[in-house]
């Protein structure tokens, strides 16, 4: 068993929920029963290193015999180290250190996509997590991560997708008017939530959700810029029949994403 805190393996471990560490090594954490078994389901083939407390792996049967079918050894660790390696408080039992997966824009627009959701600059780790979740719950085809969108494999990004981060690909690391080409030229419309636009059911009454989108959201504070709104075809704003000031990103744009996931499955 694991014991040290303070061993160098114990530490090398800990640096991934830094992203220098992430991008030197290509690697990222994964933290809690849910995000490892999803991995151990979805993509047994990412994860590197599997460590747990013996009292998680009693609970988590499930857990030890799906790392045995995948050919992974669980290395047994202390509560103190485990603690020790996570980003957050409480990491539920269970570490993995797995690799990087990201898709190329190439191969997203390959497949005739009919729903893509672009994330131009989204800064909050939770914003990014739950966005994921939320189109891969609406059936989208992928995610695009463009600007200076959060790291994918922020720790807390990753808690977010509750495991959707391996259902569905997503591409990093490329600009937004390159993004919009290739979905042009998959023959995707793209549409923009920004305060500006006209009322969301206006264009849901004409049609347009129903076609192949590519969803474009922007920064939590400051929306998208003009340059980019004149690269969409239309921006449309989810209407507020409430007193709310405004509407959480990840709230807006999950709206609008499943909006299109009823129109395009009607």
């Amino acid at each position: 068993m694991l014991d040290n805190p303070r061993s160098p393996r114990v530490r090398s471990v800990a640096k991934l929920a830094k992203r220098p560490a992430r991008q030197e090594t290509g690697l990222f954490l994964l933290e809690g029963p849910q995000a490892v078994s999803e991995a151990l389901q979805f993509r047994p083939d990412l994860i590197l290193e599997l460590y747990a407390t013996p009292t998680a792996l009693e609970r988590y049967t499930d857990i030890g015999a799906a790392a045995t079918d995948a050919g992974l050894e669980i290395e047994f660790v202390t509560e103190q180290v485990l603690e020790s390696m996570a980003d957050t408080v409480t990491p539920q039992g269970f570490i993995a250190v797995a690799q990087q997966f990201p898709t190329s824009i190439k191969d997203i627009f390959a497949g005739e996509p009919q729903l893509v959701v672009i994330l131009e600059e989204v800064r909050d780790p939770g914003n990014l997590g739950t966005i994921i979740r939320a189109a891969d719950a609406a059936g989208a085809d992928a995610v695009v991560l463009s600007g200076r969108t959060v790291d994918l494999y922020n720790p807390k990004v990753v808690r977010s997708t509750t495991g959707s981060l391996f259902h569905l690909p997503v591409a990093v690391g490329v600009e937004l008017p390159a993004v919009l080409e290739r979905a042009r030229a998959a023959g995707l419309q793209a549409l923009a939530a920004d305060i500006k636009g006209e009322d969301l059911l206006v264009a849901r009454s004409e049609g347009v959700l129903a076609r192949p989108t590519a969803w474009v959201f922007g920064n939590e504070a400051r929306g998208l810029t003009d340059e980019h709104l004149e690269l969409v075809d239309r921006a449309v704003t989810v209407p507020i029949y409430g007193r709310a000031e405004s509407m959480n990103l990840a709230t807006a744009a999950s709206v609008c994403v499943f909006e299109s996931a009823f129109a395009q499955h009607a």
